[in-house]
């Protein structure tokens, strides 16, 4: 797998949606585009192939005033997953999932992951003011930003998408992981594909860092942002049945499944119905992958009970991405001093204050 680089975009390519990408470009992209500010904004889309609102939105940005105006900063531009876009799918079966294969990850190694190094290698090397990695939901989700570091300048640039924040060390190999070794980087999570109301908001977000300055590292108050650090990754074993609704399925799930998402869920509450003897049918693992089912679920009373209050997130009636990925994660709230790295003011490997021209406003 070879990574294509270019200085600039090829001719059609910004006519095309996802699902057509393929004709242009057959295989992951890097495109670099010049411009005042010559500190490059990462913008990473289609990691997932059916998740299409970052491609939508840096079309519409690239296709407006900026097709005759300079870019107010440098943008690299990473096109991911174009053959699964072609068939509206997450991955393909005989593929890995790109944002899995990232530098720390298990999957490193792999032929994706050689590339996608490469890829962090190069833009370590440019020194980008931010990062951001856009993706969608197949389940019904607010608006959100995740992080992966709890410092002032990734909670700033998260908190300019939305004030709910997510802190995830899990799972391994994503692209912000990476990328957050060496400049501010941030997940943002759009609703569900070709909601118009998400690609209207990853548009008007990259727009708007396309005009940041410095990135302050003053603390943020904890009432300015609601934060949640993810504990668990919840799993369906690979020979359990399960569906949505009236099914005769092993585990059969309420078909509004995911309206469950980002809400407090209390201690005693059902995720669903039990057919038939399971002794795990669902599985929870910590941040270091240990089993930690017991601590949050309870099976002996033919329902999917919760032991302890708990906030789902990405809950879906997808069952392939479900097969693919997980059914959802486990968040809790938390307070920003509490989590909060202990020199949060030490910079990054690369500066953050890289702006060439003074009076640049600060996020």
């Amino acid at each position: 797998m070879k990574l294509i680089e270019l200085d600039h975009i090829p001719d059609g390519l910004l006519d095309r949606p996802a699902s057509a990408l393929h004709h242009t470009i057959d295989g992951p992209t890097l495109i670099h585009l010049e411009g005042k500010n010559k500190s490059p904004l990462f913008v990473s889309v289609l990691q997932h192939g059916n998740e299409t609102s970052g491609w939508e939105a840096v079309r519409r940005l690239l296709t407006s005033h900026y097709q005759f105006d300079e870019l107010p900063h440098s943008v690299s531009i990473l096109i991911g997953n174009v053959q699964a876009a072609k068939h509206n799918l997450r991955r393909l079966d005989d593929q890995l999932d790109y944002n899995r294969c990232w530098p720390g990850g298990q999957n490193e190694d792999s032929e994706p992951g050689k590339m996608f190094r490469q890829v962090s290698e190069r833009m370590q090397q440019l020194a980008p003011i931010a990062s951001m990695d856009i993706h969608n939901n197949t389940g019904l989700n607010p608006h959100y930003a995740a992080i992966n570091r709890v410092r002032p300048e990734f909670l700033r640039l998260a908190s300019r998408f939305s004030d709910k924040v997510v802190y995830f060390t899990m799972p391994a190999g994503t692209q912000s992981m990476a990328f957050s070794k060496f400049c501010p980087a941030v997940t943002l999570e759009c609703g569900q594909a070709y909601d118009i109301h998400g690609i209207d908001h990853a548009l008007a977000y990259i727009d708007s860092c396309l005009h940041l300055g410095v990135i302050s590292t003053v603390k943020m108050a904890a009432e300015d942002v609601h934060l949640y650090h993810m504990v668990a990754t919840v799993t369906v074993p690979d020979d359990v049945l399960f569906g949505f609704g009236k099914v005769p399925t092993d585990i059969v799930f309420p078909k509004d499944l995911d309206h469950l998402n980002f809400q407090e869920i209390p201690v005693g509450a059902s995720f669903g119905d039990i057919n038939g003897d399971l002794n795990q049918p669902l599985l929870a693992s910590n941040i270091h992958g240990e089993d930690v089912t017991g601590q949050f679920f309870r099976f002996d009373r033919k329902r999917l009970e919760t032991i302890r209050e708990v906030m789902p997130s990405m809950l879906t009636l997808d069952r392939r991405v479900i097969h693919q990925d997980c059914l959802c994660y486990l968040m809790e709230r938390i307070n920003i001093e509490d989590y909060s790295e202990k020199n949060p003011e030490d910079p990054l490997p690369e500066s953050i204050d890289r702006s060439d021209r003074p009076g640049e406003p600060r996020v």
